[in-house]
C-alpha cells in the first residue's frame, strides 16, 4: 500500500554538536522544518511528488545557510554559479542546469528544461538565455551576498584552497588545520581527489517524495564549491550521479563529495541494486553507502520507495536531514 512520504537534506559532513551554537542549530532546524512543511502541504492535499520536491527545494534555496540558491557559495571571481536537477519517477523524464547565474530558484529552471525542451542538461550562458526566454525570476548579485559566504571566499583565496560547501573555518586557521579540497600543488599529483580530507560540510539541498498515486520524484540543487576556478561541475547536475527517480524502485537525492558520487553513479546505484538484486530500499541504501565509502567518498543521500519507505544514510559525522509521513516526522543534524 502506498504511503505518502517526503524526505529532505541540506548537506552532510563534519557537523558536530561541539562546534554548533544553540542559536545556529535552531536556525538550521527551522529551515529544514519550513521546507518539510512546504512539501507536505502539497502531498497531503493530493498533489504530485514532482510538485512537492520542486517547491520543497525552492524553500531550501531561499534559506541562506544552505549552499543553494540564496545561500550559494562564491567562485574565485566572486560570482555565484548554481547547478540543479529534477527527475520524474513516473516517466523517467529529467531536467538539469549547470553554471546558472542570478536565477532565484535554479530547481524551477531545471524543471523547465525537463518540460519545455528535448534536452536534459543545459549549461552556462545557454541555460541563462533559456531562463530569460522562460521568464523565470532573476535576482541581482546582491541577493546572494551574505557575510558568511563572502568571508569563506576571502579565507579560501588567502589560503589558496577550494572548499566544499559551507565549511566552518577554525578561528586559528592559518592554513595547516584548515579543511581543504586541494591546492595548486596537490592538484598536479596523481590522484587529487584523494587529497580531500574531512570537509566540514559537503553540500547541496535536495528532496525526494512519494505521492498518493505511488509516483516518485527527486530534486537536488547546489551552489558548488567556494573559490572554484576551473568550470567544475559536480554530481548535482548529473542524472544518475546526484539525482535519480524511477517508480519501479526509488527516488534518490545525494549530498557529499561529488567526484566520488560521479564515480559510483551513486543515485542510480541504489535503484539498480533494488531492480537487479531484488532487494529492498534499506538494504540497497546500506550497500550503496558501503561502496561510496570504499571509493573514498564522504556524504550521504535521502531515498524513498513507492511504499513510502524512507532512508537517510550517510558516512559523515552529520547530515542536515528530515522526513515526514502520515505517522511520523523528524528533523536531525548529527549522527547520534
Amino acid at each position: 500500500m502506498t504511503k505518502v512520504a517526503l524526505a529532505i537534506h541540506g548537506g552532510a559532513g563534519t557537523i558536530l554538536r561541539s562546534t554548533m551554537t544553540p542559536e545556529l542549530e535552531r536556525e538550521y532546524r527551522a529551515g529544514l522544518e519550513a521546507a518539510l512543511k512546504t512539501g507536505w502541504e502539497i502531498l497531503s492535499a493530493g498533489g504530485s511528488a514532482l510538485d512537492a520536491v520542486e517547491q520543497t527545494v525552492c524553500s531550501l534555496e531561499d534559506f541562506p545557510l544552505f549552499n543553494a540558491g540564496r545561500g550559494s557559495v562564491f567562485t574565485h571571481d566572486g560570482k555565484n554559479e548554481m547547478d540543479a536537477s529534477i527527475m520524474d519517477g513516473r516517466t523517467l523524464d529529467a531536467g538539469a542546469i549547470a553554471f546558472v547565474r542570478n536565477v532565484k530558484h535554479p530547481i524551477e529552471l531545471a524543471r523547465l528544461v525537463m518540460e519545455k525542451t528535448p534536452h536534459i542538461l543545459l549549461a552556462a550562458e545557454g541555460a541563462n538565455q533559456f531562463a530569460k526566454e522562460m521568464g523565470v525570476e532573476f535576482v541581482p548579485d546582491e541577493y546572494f551576498l551574505t557575510e558568511h559566504r563572502w568571508q569563506q571566499l576571502q579565507d579560501a583565496i588567502a589560503s589558496g584552497t577550494v572548499e566544499l560547501d559551507h565549511a566552518a573555518i577554525p578561528a586559528s586557521a592559518g592554513g595547516s588545520d584548515r579543511t581543504t579540497e586541494y591546492t595548486e600543488s596537490t592538484e598536479q599529483e596523481r590522484n587529487p581527489k584523494s587529497k580531500i580530507r574531512n570537509p566540514k560540510s559537503l553540500g547541496t539541498v535536495g528532496a525526494v517524495a512519494c505521492d498518493a498515486s505511488g509516483n516518485l520524484a527527486a530534486a537536488t540543487s547546489t551552489g558548488g564549491m567556494t573559490n572554484k576556478k576551473f568550470g567544475r561541475v559536480g554530481d548535482t547536475a548529473l542524472i544518475g550521479a546526484g539525482t535519480y527517480a524511477e517508480n519501479a524502485t526509488c527516488a534518490v537525492s545525494c549530498t557529499g563529495h561529488g567526484e566520488f558520487f560521479m564515480m559510483g553513479v551513486t543515485a542510480y546505484d541504489v535503484s539498480a541494486r533494488m531492480k537487479y538484486r531484488g532487494i529492498d530500499l534499506e538494504t540497497a541504501a546500506r550497500q550503496t553507502i558501503e561502496r561510496l565509502t570504499d571509493l573514498g567518498g564522504e556524504g550521504g543521500f535521502i531515498a524513498v520507495d513507492t511504499s513510502g519507505n524512507v532512508v537517510l544514510p550517510f558516512n559523515s559525522e552529520g547530515m542536515y536531514r528530515g522526513y515526514k509521513t502520515k505517522d511520523e516526522s523528524s528533523v536531525d543534524i548529527y549522527r547520534d
